[in-house]
């Protein structure tokens, strides 16, 4: 057995080693945080997609009932709701004795990038009626069509009010 020198190193780190250390974690956590921003972007972007689709699918059950003659409507009506609410309230089944109402929405869904958290559920859509055009959207006495309120891009490069 060798004899213990007094001077010797016992155990430890240096302060060189130390420095790498915390050097290699700034580095990786550096890198690491873009990403997670970009996965909560994306699944906001994804709310956004399926709240669109649950709308838009209830805008056009709407109108094939109208079509269908399950629910009524006026002489100069389109066929579609007269905003959004009548998809959550519902609305009486013409061809039901009982008048029952068919409801198309449990609950209307947030634009989930709309900048308001507060705002209502309803106030984070634009509203498009259907005598307004694409280009231009404007509301109306009828609700053709949602759109996002959203200012910003996507990650496909489309800007959000155009999805």
């Amino acid at each position: 057995m060798r004899p213990r020198m007094p001077n010797a190193r016992t155990g430890g780190f240096t302060l060189i080693e130390l420095l790498i250390t915390v050097a290699i974690v700034a580095l990786l956590a550096s890198i690491a945080l873009p990403l997670s921003e970009i996965a909560v972007q994306r699944g906001k972007e994804q709310e956004l997609r399926h709240a669109l689709r649950d709308i838009r699918e209830a805008i056009d059950t709407y109108k094939r009932l109208v079509e269908e003659g399950r629910i009524r409507r006026a002489a100069d009506a389109s066929g579609y709701p007269p905003d959004l609410r009548v998809l959550i309230e519902g609305v009486e089944d013409a061809r039901s004795p009982t008048r029952a109402k068919i409801h198309l929405l449990r609950r209307l869904p947030r634009d989930p990038l709309f900048a308001d958290a507060s705002a209502p559920a309803e106030k984070t859509w634009g509203l498009r009626s259907y005598e307004s055009s694409h280009d231009d959207p404007r509301p109306g006495k009828d609700v053709f069509d949602v759109y996002s309120l959203a200012a910003g891009t996507g990650l496909n490069g489309i800007p959000y009010r155009e999805w």
